[in-house]
C-alpha cells in the first residue's frame, strides 16, 4: 500500500493533512499508530479500518474515522480505486483544551465513541466546504480552526454509542457574564483586525474553551468567529477604499488579509464589486453615496 500525505494547515489547535492511498503488491497495511489524535473525513474511495482483534469498520465519503492516538490500527483497500482522506490531527493538549468529556488518557475515549461513524448531510457538507478552502489555498488561520473543531465536535456526536447527546447544556443560558466574554473578543477585534487571530487566542480572552467560545460567540453575535472577523476586516477595509488614497496591497496587509487576491475576492463577495470597481465609482460619484450603496447591498446579501 502506498500511502501520500501533505500538509495543508498547521495551527495551534489542529493540523490539516491531505492523504492518498493506493494499493499495490499488498492491499493491507502494516500494523500502525499515531502519536496524534486524527478524525479520519473520508473523500473518495473506500478502506476498511481494523482497531481491534476481529473488529472492523467500512468507511466511505459519508463516514468520520476517530483514531486515538497511540492506538494500534490496520488499514486495509478493499478496492483497486484506493482512498483519499482529509485529516484533522489533534495532539493531547489540544484536544484536552477542545474536548476534555471526549477523552481517555491523552486520546479518544474509544469506550464511549465508535471508532467509525456516519454523518449527518450539515456535517459532510461542512467537510466538503472546508476541503474546497484548503485545497483551493484561500482560506484564513482562524476559518479553518473553526471548521475543523466544528467537525470533530459533530463527529464525535455522531460516533456516541448509546446515541445520547454529550457536551451539550439543556437549556440556553443569556447570561450578562457570557454578553461580557463575547464582547470582550469583539472589543479586541475591533482595536486589532489586522492581527492574525486564532480561535485559541479569541477563547483565551473570553475565558472559555474554543469550542464553547464558538458556540456561545454565534450564540450571542448571530454570526460565526470567523464571519465577525471578516466582516470587521471588511468594514475598516471599506473606509480605506474611499476614504484614502493607499495601495490596495497596502490595505490588504492593514486589514488583516494575506494576499491582495485573498481581499480582492472576498471585498467582491461581500460589497458586489471589486476594490478597484468601487473606486472608479466612487470618482464618479459621492463617496458617501457610494457607501450608502455598497453597504445596503452587504446587508442584503447577509
Amino acid at each position: 500500500m502506498q500511502v501520500v500525505r501533505r500538509t495543508l494547515f498547521d495551527g495551534e489547535l489542529l493540523q490539516a493533512v491531505h492523504a492518498r492511498a493506493r494499493p499495490s503488491l499488498q492491499r493491507q497495511g502494516d500494523i500502525d499508530r499515531q502519536s496524534v489524535n486524527v478524525l479520519v473525513l473520508p473523500l473518495a474511495g473506500v478502506f476498511a479500518m481494523h482497531d481491534g482483534p476481529r473488529t472492523h469498520a467500512i468507511a466511505t465519503p459519508n463516514h468520520a474515522v476517530i483514531v486515538a492516538a497511540n492506538r494500534p490500527y490496520r488499514m486495509t483497500l478493499p478496492t483497486e480505486t484506493g482512498d483519499e482522506c482529509l485529516t484533522l490531527r489533534f495532539c493531547a493538549s489540544a484536544l484536552a483544551r477542545l474536548v476534555p468529556e471526549a477523552m481517555c488518557g491523552d486520546g479518544f475515549d474509544l469506550c464511549t465513541f465508535e471508532s467509525c461513524a456516519p454523518l449527518t448531510p450539515g456535517i459532510l457538507l461542512a467537510r466538503s466546504l472546508l476541503w474546497r478552502r484548503l485545497a483551493g489555498g484561500e482560506w484564513d488561520p482562524l476559518e479553518v480552526e473553526e471548521a475543523g473543531v466544528g467537525l470533530l465536535v459533530g463527529a464525535l456526536y455522531a460516533a456516541h454509542k448509546d446515541g445520547r447527546a454529550w457536551n451539550r447544556t439543556t437549556r440556553r443560558e443569556r447570561s450578562a457574564r457570557r454578553l461580557r466574554q463575547v464582547g470582550r473578543a469583539m472589543e479586541q477585534v475591533l482595536a486589532h483586525p489586522d492581527r492574525k487571530w486564532t480561535l485559541d487566542a479569541l477563547a483565551t480572552l473570553a475565558c472559555l474553551s474554543p469550542w464553547h467560545f464558538a458556540r456561545v460567540f454565534r450564540e450571542e453575535a448571530g454570526v460565526s468567529v470567523y464571519r465577525y472577523v471578516l466582516r470587521t476586516r471588511l468594514a475598516k477595509a471599506l473606509d480605506a477604499v474611499l476614504d484614502t488614497d493607499s495601495d490596495l496591497s497596502t490595505i490588504a496587509h492593514e486589514t488583516g488579509f494575506a494576499s491582495h487576491s485573498h481581499f480582492t475576492s472576498r471585498f467582491r463577495a461581500q460589497f458586489g464589486m471589486t476594490p478597484v470597481e468601487l473606486r472608479r465609482k466612487a470618482s464618479r460619484r459621492a463617496a458617501a453615496e457610494v457607501r450608502k450603496i455598497v453597504t445596503a447591498r452587504a446587508s442584503a446579501a447577509a
